[in-house]
């Protein structure tokens, strides 16, 4: 974590986050639930092995989030297999191109209700 390549990854997560005003940066309220979070790391390797990437994630720890307090509801966008293939085939058959592409940082699009403190 102190490597100048993985705080070289984190200020990017970081900025990008500060960059989308994900949040906003307030004192610990005693009376509050509070979200504990962690860095997450992860080496992107090329085909031969070599290092293409490395990546760090802040995420929200889900385990720590309290139903009723923390959240209402849980949505997760989740792409199935056979709908990949199915598209993939799709796109074969009629000569399409496909374009992969990496998302930095993903949100929500919409506000949401509830006040969520994280650590």
């Amino acid at each position: 974590m102190q490597q100048s390549v993985w705080v070289d990854a984190m200020v990017e997560a970081y900025d990008s986050i500060v960059c989308n005003s994900v949040w906003d940066v307030v004192l610990r309220l005693e009376d509050k639930s509070v979200v504990i979070s962690c860095w997450l790391y992860k080496v992107n390797p090329t085909t031969d092995g070599s290092v293409e990437k490395l990546k760090a994630r802040f995420v929200a720890l889900g385990f720590s989030h309290l139903e009723g307090i923390n959240y209402n509801e849980t949505f997760s966008l989740v792409a199935r297999y056979s709908s990949i293939t199915s598209i993939l085939a799709l796109s074969l058959q009629m000569g399409w191109k496909i374009h992969q592409m990496d998302v930095k940082t993903t949100f929500l699009n919409d506000m949401i209700e509830e006040e969520v403190y994280i650590e």
